[in-house]
C-alpha cells in the first residue's frame, strides 16, 4: 500500500513551507508600509488567505484525488501545456534558490563576512537534493522534526516582554502609512506557499481533511507572525522598527547568554531548518513537474535541477540584488497562487459540463 500524508504532517509541512526568510522582515515591511501598529494588517492578509485557500478546497472537491497535472492534460493540449509547465518549473525553482541565497547571504554578513557565500549555497544546495530525492512523505517527516527544533526560539521571544512598551504602539492605527501595491504583495508573499497543497492530491488519503491541513497551517503562521511582529513593535516602536533592516535579528542579538557571544548568530543558524523546508517544496514542486514531461531517473532530473538553480543563485551575488529578484519572483509566484486555482476550477466546471468527470 502507498504511503500517504497524515494530516498532521500535512499541516507542519505547509507551515513550514510558509514560514521563511520574510520573518526576518515582516516587522520592517509593516512599519514603514502601513505605519502605526501596522501589525493589525497581518489580520486582513489572514482572511484574504484563507479566501484563496478556500478556492483550493474547490479544487479539491472537484477533483476527487486526480492531480493537478491530470486536471490541466485532460482539457489543454501538450503543446501548450508543456511551455507553461516550463513557466511553473521557472518560477517555482528560482523561487525556492533565491529563498537560500537570501538566507545565505545575510548569515555570511552576520556570522562569516569575510567567507565566500558560494560555499555555503554548494553545501544547502547538496543538502536540498538529498532532501527532494526522498520524496514528499520523508520531506514531511523532516519538516516535523526541523518543526520541534524551531518551536524553543519563538518562546525566546517571551524574554522581551520586561522591554516591551505599550506605549510604544501608540493609540493609532495605519498613521504615517505609506502604503501601495507592491507593499501589499510583499506582505501576502509572506503567507504563500499554501499553494503547494495543490500537488498533495495524489499523495493525500481522500478521507483526510487537506483543506483543513490548509487552513490550520495559515492559522498558525498568522499567530507566528502576530505574535512576532508585535513584540517588535513594542520593543522598537514604528519609527526605529522601520529603520532597522533585519529586526528579528536584532532582537535576537538583544539576548546575552553567559556561555556564548553572538547569540543571534546562533538562533539565526536554527532557522536553516526552515530554509530548508521552504526551498525544498519549491524546488521539489519543480522536480514534480519536471517528471510529468520528460521519463527520466528522478535522481538525474533532481541533479539537473539542483545544477541549474545553484547556477542562477551565482548571477545575484549582493543582498541588494537578491531582495529584488526575491520581490519580482514573489509577484510571480502570488500571482500563481491567486490565479491558478482559479484556472483548474474553470477547467474542472467545464469537464463536469462535458461529461468528462462525474
Amino acid at each position: 500500500m502507498t504511503e500517504k500524508l497524515s494530516p498532521f504532517h500535512a499541516t507542519i509541512l505547509i507551515y513550514m513551507t510558509q514560514i521563511g526568510m520574510g520573518l526576518f522582515t515582516l516587522p520592517r515591511l509593516l512599519a514603514e508600509q502601513f505605519g502605526t501598529n501596522g501589525w493589525l494588517m497581518l489580520p486582513i492578509a489572514f482572511l484574504l488567505s484563507t479566501l484563496n485557500i478556500l478556492l483550493i478546497a474547490v479544487v479539491y472537491h472537484l477533483a476527487k484525488g486526480r492531480s493537478l497535472f491530470e486536471i490541466l492534460e485532460q482539457s489543454i493540449p501538450k503543446f501548450i501545456l508543456y511551455p507553461f509547465y516550463w513557466i511553473l518549473i521557472g518560477i517555482w525553482s528560482v523561487t525556492g534558490c533565491l529563498i537560500a541565497k537570501y538566507y545565505i547571504i545575510v548569515f555570511q554578513m552576520v556570522a562569516y563576512p569575510t567567507a565566500n557565500p558560494t560555499i555555503f549555497k554548494f553545501i544547502v544546495d547538496v543538502l536540498l537534493f538529498f532532501l527532494i530525492i526522498k520524496g514528499i512523505y520523508n520531506i514531511a517527516k523532516a519538516a516535523t522534526i526541523f518543526h520541534w527544533l524551531t518551536v524553543p526560539l519563538l518562546l525566546l521571544m517571551l524574554f522581551y516582554f520586561r522591554d516591551f512598551d505599550w506605549a510604544r504602539l501608540t493609540p493609532f492605527a495605519f498613521r504615517d502609512h505609506h502604503m501601495s501595491v507592491s507593499g501589499a504583495l510583499n506582505l501576502y508573499f509572506n503567507f504563500i506557499g499554501f499553494e503547494l497543497g495543490l500537488l498533495l492530491f495524489p499523495y493525500i488519503n481522500r478521507k483526510t481533511k487537506l483543506i483543513k491541513s490548509l487552513l490550520v497551517s495559515n492559522t498558525m503562521v498568522t499567530i507566528v507572525y502576530i505574535y512576532v511582529t508585535f513584540i517588535a513593535f513594542g520593543f522598537y516602536g514604528y519609527k526605529h522598527l522601520s529603520t532597522i533592516q533585519f529586526p528579528i535579528l536584532n532582537i535576537l542579538a538583544y539576548v546575552q547568554l553567559p556561555f556564548v557571544q553572538g547569540t543571534e548568530n546562533l538562533f539565526y543558524g536554527f532557522f536553516l531548518f526552515s530554509i530548508l523546508i521552504t526551498a525544498g517544496m519549491y524546488l521539489w514542486a519543480a522536480l514534480e513537474t519536471t517528471q510529468t514531461m520528460i521519463r527520466a531517473p528522478k535522481k538525474l532530473l533532481a541533479l539537473i535541477l539542483v545544477i541549474a538553480v545553484f547556477s542562477i543563485a551565482l548571477v545575484p551575488d549582493t543582498l541588494v540584488e537578491v531582495m529584488n529578484w526575491s520581490s519580482n519572483l514573489g509577484y510571480l509566484a502570488t500571482g500563481i497562487a491567486i490565479v491558478f486555482p482559479i484556472l483548474l476550477i474553470i477547467l474542472l466546471l467545464t469537464q463536469r459540463i462535458r461529461g468528462e468527470i462525474t
